[in-house]
Formats: structure tokens, C-alpha cells, sequence
């Protein structure tokens, strides 16, 4: 775990971004659906294919002037005006960004009355081609397509015959709307892959964050374990010198001693708990955990402070547990005596561990109703929910509840292959 610091988001696209098309830098910008929001900010590159798209409009529209005047029974005014519309029609093409399906609509009947403006007419169903889904493409090429024939019908071309004119026609359209859509389908690959980036950083984010998460609960869960059993010895032990104020000296100095040596155990491990946060490291390589192996300890320990444990072991090779476990099993034993001491002082605890190599390992505890009447003892029922969490990480189970001679019981299975 090395800190809450979230993932930052890579850019879309790292490097030049002027080489880019607007369209795929503006994240406002959705070529996909037909809604561009706001009018993306041209790219240098932009300027360069827009300023690009204009010449060749232009060109083809000053060749197209030439054929103007010489086609025989053009009347003088319609060349003219003819000319007009090409002029404005490039002047057009500057506003293909913004209103591709406009322009391109638009472009139709203009090319259906000038020649001159053949040019602006297939950069407009370029551009429509690009930007929009094919379903606009198919409306606008499929007019242009009708009306082809019957423009070459009405105004023949001086050159060539009219099915070649027709023929040559369809080409000048399916062209720049085959070439529109394969820009259109290569920009939709690198938006997916965009899109594909940013979820893989998004869900590498939240992998992050939950990995936090599972560490952080380990830790409260360890923390928790450990202090609750340290101060729980503290407070039987400091009970019986108030309760007990005539005591013999050398009992009052063995509780006193208990009681300094349980609070310097006790900072000890907050420290150990407080430098594994700091460290960020995961709290098994913090410091050494407890295995089977110190049950026998443990409980030596509960007895030292007055309780009446019995433990009950019939685990032969407690050194072949696996270590979690056997940490595990550690773990439930020492809080179910901890809540022992707060909810049924006096009562005697017994402890049964069972368990071969194949059949799995068995953890009972149990204490009879407690004598006599019980102080409130505040808590917050987190214990028993974090060994439910520990023994369902550990691959087992874990069943807790009152019993019908009113004691409580514990029983908890894990694996042990």
C-alpha cells in the first residue's frame, strides 16, 4: 500500500497534440451520436486540412469554369451566375465543421445548378462522410445520385458522352464518401482505444482504492485483536486492587506487575500497528504474527489474570498448520477470551482445538452464563464480525451464538490441506 494517492487519469492522446483532429481531442465534441455540443478548437492540423480542402475547391472550380464556357447554348447570364454560386459555395466550405449535414444538404441542389461548384459539393460529402453516422450519407449521396443523370441530360458535357459523363459523375461521388468513411471508422478505432485507456485507468483506480481498503480493515481488525486483549487484562487486573485494597503486598506487586507489563505490551503493539501505517507495508511483514504454537501461552496468560480457562488441544503437529491458519485459529481464542472477561467475569472458558492434515481444523470455545449480575461493558459487536471476515478469508466459517443453558459459543472450521 503506498498511500491514498488516486491514479492519474494518462492523456488521451500524449505527445503533439496539434497533430491531432479537434474531433478527437475535445471530449465535448461527439462525432459518433451527431451532437457536437460547442464547435471543437481547430488544431493547427485542422487549419492545414480546412485551408487544403478550400484550394482544391477552387481548382476544381476554376476547371469547372472552362466548361462553363464552352458548353453551346449556355446563355451568358446563366455562366455567370453559375460562376457566383461556385464562388460562394467554396467560400462555403469553411463551415463544413460546424454544419456538415447542412452544408452538405445544401450542396446538392447547388451542384445540381453549378459546375463550378463541384468542388465544395465533394469536400461537403467528405466531411459528412467523417463526421456523421451513415445513414445522413446514404440521404445526401443517394440524391446526388438521382440527380446526376438528369443533370448531365439537361446539360451535356462537351467532351465526353453522357454515359461516361454519368458514369463519371458516380465515381466523383462514391469517392470522397468511400474515403470520408474509412477516416470516419479509423478515428472511431482510436476513440475506442481512448475510451478503452481512460476505463483501464479508471478501474486500475478503484483496484487501488479497494486494495487500500482491504488493508486498512486487516489492519483495524489486528489492532482491535491485539489492544482489546491487552486492555482487557488491564482492566481485571486494575478491578482487583480497588476491589481488593487490603490484598497482601505480594499479590497487589503481582498485579501491579501484570498491569505495567500488559500496558507496555499493549504501546508496544500500537506502535508496531502505527509504524506498519506509516510504512505502508502490509502488517504480516510488520512484525512476527502468532501461530498455533502460542495458544498455550496465551492461555497461561488469561490464567495469570484470574480467569478459568480449559483448554482442550488434540492437534498433534501444531508445527504443520499452515501459518494463517493457525494465526487465524490464535486470533479467534484470543478474542473470544476477551469478551469472556467483559461479558461473563468468573465464568469458566473452555477451549476444544481438533484437526488433521485433510479434515480441516476446528476452533470451540465456549463459557457457561455468567455469575451473578454483569456490568455494562460498552462495545461495539466489531470483534465477532471481524472473526467472521478472518475466517471467511481464511477459506472457512465461523458460527457464534447464545447457547440454551444461556452460555455463548463459539465454533470455527478451517481448511487445512
Amino acid at each position: 500500500m503506498s498511500g491514498d494517492q488516486p491514479v492519474p487519469e494518462p492523456p488521451a492522446f500524449p505527445g503533439r497534440t496539434w497533430l491531432f483532429p479537434s474531433a478527437l481531442l475535445d471530449p465535448a465534441h461527439d462525432p459518433e451520436n451527431g451532437r457536437p455540443g460547442r464547435a471543437p478548437v481547430r488544431t493547427a492540423r485542422d487549419w492545414v486540412v480546412d485551408f487544403t480542402c478550400f484550394l482544391l475547391a477552387v481548382v476544381i472550380g476554376l476547371l469547372g469554369v472552362d466548361t462553363v464556357n464552352r458548353e453551346p447554348d449556355l446563355p451568358q447570364a446563366y455562366a455567370v451566375l453559375d460562376q457566383v454560386i461556385g464562388a460562394l459555395a467554396c467560400a462555403a466550405v469553411w463551415l463544413r465543421r460546424r454544419w456538415p449535414v447542412g452544408l452538405a444538404v445544401a450542396m446538392v441542389p447547388v451542384c445540381f445548378l453549378s459546375i463550378t461548384a463541384g468542388g465544395a459539393g465533394l469536400v461537403a460529402f467528405f466531411t459528412l462522410a467523417v463526421h456523421r453516422p451513415f445513414r445522413h450519407v446514404a440521404w445526401v449521396a443517394g440524391a446526388m445520385l438521382v440527380l446526376s443523370p438528369l443533370f448531365y441530360w439537361l446539360r451535356p458535357d462537351p467532351d465526353i458522352t453522357y454515359p461516361w459523363a454519368v458514369f463519371v459523375s458516380v465515381i466523383l461521388i462514391a469517392a470522397p464518401v468511400g474515403w470520408g468513411m474509412f477516416v470516419r471508422s479509423k478515428r472511431q478505432l482510436v476513440l475506442s482505444f481512448r475510451d478503452r485507456a481512460r476505463r483501464a485507468a479508471t478501474e486500475a483506480e478503484l483496484r487501488v482504492e479497494q486494495a487500500q481498503r482491504l488493508a486498512r480493515e486487516a489492519i483495524a481488525r489486528e489492532m482491535h485483536d491485539v489492544l482489546a486483549h491487552r486492555l482487557t487484562l488491564l482492566s481485571v487486573h486494575a478491578g482487583a486492587l480497588e476491589f481488593r485494597p487490603g490484598a497482601p503486598p505480594a499479590e497487589i506487586a503481582r498485579a501491579a506487575g501484570v498491569i505495567r507489563e500488559s500496558a507496555h505490551e499493549a504501546l508496544q503493539d500500537l506502535r508496531e500497528i502505527i509504524g506498519v501505517l506509516r510504512a505502508g507495508e502490509p502488517d504480516d511483514t510488520g512484525r512476527p504474527q502468532p501461530t498455533l504454537a502460542a495458544l498455550d501461552a496465551l492461555v497461561s496468560e488469561a490464567r495469570e489474570a484470574g480467569m478459568k480457562v480449559v483448554l482442550d488441544s488434540r492437534v498433534m503437529d501444531r508445527a504443520g498448520v499452515p501459518a494463517s491458519v493457525g494465526r487465524t485459529a490464535y486470533r479467534i481464542v484470543q478474542e473470544c477470551l476477551t469478551n469472556a472477561r467483559k461479558h461473563a467475569p468468573g465464568a469458566e472458558v473452555t477451549v476444544v482445538v481438533t484437526g488433521a492434515p485433510g479434515d480441516g481444523l476446528t476452533v470451540s470455545v465456549r463459557n457457561p452464563a455468567p455469575l451473578g449480575e454483569v456490568p455494562h461493558v460498552p462495545g461495539s459487536g466489531q470483534g465477532l464480525i471481524g472473526l467472521t471476515e478472518r475466517a471467511t478469508l481464511a477459506g472457512g466459517r465461523l458460527d457464534h451464538g447464545p447457547e440454551r443453558d444461556g452460555g455463548f459459543g463459539v465454533r470455527a472450521r478451517l481448511p487445512w490441506d
